[in-house]
Formats: C-alpha cells, structure tokens, sequence
C-alpha cells in the first residue's frame, strides 16, 4: 500500500497521450505483407529450424542469467532522434518477458520524455522526482510498487516527469533514485537524456553496462567514434561493456554497417544494429507482435549482449563462470561483492567532464563510482525457449 508524501500533496494521475491522438494512431506491422508471406514460404523450404531454435534458447539463456547484485544500463544517445528511448523501451520489455525477477525501466530524460508512451503506459502519477523523497532502506518491494507504473511482460515503469515542460532531474535525484532500487532489480534500464547531459555522463560510469543509440549515417558514426574515444579514457573497462547500437530509422540504409563497425568496434566495443521498422517508425506504444521478424531477433540479440556484459563482473568471477544463485530480498550486503575494481562498484561519483567535440583531445578523469545491492526474485519464469516475438 503506497504512503502517501509528508508535507506535499499526493500527486494526480496525468494521461501520457491525450485520447483521441491515441485512437487516432493505426497501428502497423513492421514488415510488409509480401514479405511476411515469402517469409513463411521459405521456412517450408529450408531445414534450419532446429539452427535457429537453439540461437534462440541461447540468446534467451544469456538474457535469463542469473545476478547476484541488480544491474543497471543506461541507455544514451549523441543527438535526440537517434532512437535511444526506442531501444531502451525494446530492452525493457525483453527482459521483462525473459526474466523471472523483477524489472525495472527508469525515465532519467525527464523533458517531455516518451519512454511510458512507448512501453503502453496510459497514465503517469509519481515520478522520479516524487520518488527519491520518499523511497526507504525499510521499504519492501511490493511497498515500492505503488509508486510504480507496470507495463508488459510484468515490468516496472518509473516516469522522469508528468510531461511538463522544464522539469528537471538533478544529479542529486538520480542518485538517491537509482542507488535505492537497485537491491529490488534484477535488471534496471535507464532511459537517460542525450550526451553530454550531467545525468547521462554520470550514467555512463556508475551502471554495469552502457548502450550508445546511434543514427545509422554518416554524421552519427562520425560522432560517436569521438565520443568512445573519451569513453576510453575516463575507464578501461567502460568500452568492454559498452554496446553500440547503429539505428536505422529510415528504409534506405545511410551508412555500410560493415564499413560502419570496423571504425567503431576498438577497446572491446560491440557494434549491432537495429533495421528500419514500420511499426517502431510510425512512434506510440509498442506491441512487440507488431515488430518485424528481423526487428524482433536484434531486439533480443541486443538484449542478450547487454546482459552478458552487465553480468561480467559479479562476485569476482569472469563471464562465462558458473553463475551465482540469487540472493533474497533485503538490505543490500557491506562492503565490496566484487573481487576486482569495475567503474560502477565503488562509491558514486562526480559527472565526469563532457566529450570532447570530434577531433578535440579527450580528457581522462579518474573514475570513484558506487556500491551495489542485492536484487530480489519475484515473477514467474519464462522457459528458456519461450520467444517474446
């Protein structure tokens, strides 16, 4: 049962999207009726079913792994428009479909941000603002839940806003918020505001995983190798845990993805790619049985690369260690869980400075992050083969 706030009102629920531009919207298939159907017809002349069935149940293993501590990944871009809350919204309902622990998608893009609209939120009430003068180490997490929005799959949404115009999130704010939750998360996906953002560059090094949105242009390549270049030089292990994601937010492809991962996969950085898809494209709340198969199969195998770098260091070992079993809700454990330094497990830190615009020399700070907690077990289990698409 949620308490309301000490000394402020209780906030009012505010719709995300006003109702007739919602019932306006026709929702389209990501892929064209011809080619779904030439899709069904090569399935009948092709034998590799059983190949694909078990890419499947390996990418849903990789998602599905266990974690001792909760981890966070932030989500950010170089530039609005590339995509980011897009991706972070796909992120957030695979892991929610695959995982049988709780999840959470956290809006720290606040300005009139659009991650409830696309996870199919109606209404928004608390935000993360509201959030962190309340939240408590006492609180357990279906205490925690009322404050939260659920979307599909079983997910927790917590709003950056109520969509006002000049709402902002402090640094202040996101670490209280984003230090709190973590022990009752398996899995956090922090839709930030775009580089070079406070929040966002704070983001960067205090979460166990990164993914940079990027445009699938010429421009945005340009830019981003800039930006992995400062990356680089805040921490060594930013870039191994770092995943690029080349959008395509057109039909026509604007760069050679070949060409394109060459320049960008340097320091252990790894490049995938989102196609074009008619249903992502044409914006609102996404239904994943809408989403093209092509889509579909890069949302998980995205997702499944995030985690296994999210999940790299836990408990000292080495990914692709024997995993850790769970460990119960409560408190989160003293001291250090992990047996080697990792950016985002020691002490929450200052933003680091801004990238360097392309060309410029990229500073190197030194890196203080902060301390995890533990997660806590709640939904039910998928089956390894169960398949979100």
């Amino acid at each position: 049962m949620s308490v309301p706030l000490v000394g402020s009102p209780t906030p009012v629920s505010v719709p995300v999207l006003a109702p007739e531009l919602v019932d306006a919207r026709r929702p389209r298939h990501g892929e064209t009726a011809v080619r779904r159907a030439g899709r069904v017809v090569r399935r009948l002349l092709a034998s590799s079913a059983a190949q694909d069935t078990g890419i499947a149940e390996r990418l849903a293993q990789s998602i599905q792994q266990p974690v001792t501590t909760g981890r966070q990944i932030a989500v950010t871009s170089i530039r609005g428009g590339a995509g980011k809350t897009t991706l972070a919204a796909l992120l957030s309902l695979t892991y929610a479909h695959y995982r049988s622990d709780p999840v959470l998608a956290l809006e720290a893009d606040p300005a009139l941000g659009t991650l409830p609209h696309r996870l199919g939120t109606r209404e928004v009430r608390w935000s993360t603002s509201d959030l962190a003068r309340i939240v408590d180490p006492g609180m357990r997490i279906t205490d925690l839940t009322g404050y939260l929005s659920p979307f599909t799959g079983g997910g927790w949404l917590l709003p950056g806003s109520q969509g006002s115009v000049g709402t902002m999130l402090d640094l202040e704010t996101y670490r209280v918020v984003v230090t709190s939750l973590r022990r009752y998360f398996a899995a956090t996906v922090v839709d930030c505001e775009t580089l070079p953002a406070e929040v966002a560059r704070t983001a960067l090094v205090t979460t166990q995983a990164r993914v940079l949105a990027v445009p699938a242009t010429p421009e945005g390549i340009a830019s981003t190798r800039s930006v992995l270049e400062w990356m680089g030089g805040l921490h060594k292990r930013l870039l191994p845990t770092t995943v690029v994601v080349l959008v395509r937010t057109a039909p026509i492809a604007g760069v050679d993805v070949r060409k394109a991962t060459e320049m960008l996969a340097a320091g252990g950085v790894t490049v995938l790619s989102l196609p074009y898809d008619r249903h992502l494209a044409a914006g609102g709340a996404i239904r994943t049985e809408l989403l093209g198969e092509r889509t579909a199969r890069a949302a998980t195998r995205i997702a499944a690369e995030v985690m296994d770098r999210a999940a790299r260091r836990q408990g000292g070992q080495q990914q692709g260690a024997a995993p850790a079993a769970h460990l119960p809700a409560g408190r989160p454990p003293l001291g250090d869980p992990y047996g080697s330094p990792h950016p985002a497990d020691h002490g929450f830190p200052q933003a680091p400075a801004a990238p360097p615009a392309p060309g410029a020399q990229s500073p190197a700070p030194g890196i203080h992050p902060a301390s995890p907690g533990s997660s806590s077990v709640g939904l039910p289990p998928q089956g390894p083969g169960a398949s979100l698409w």
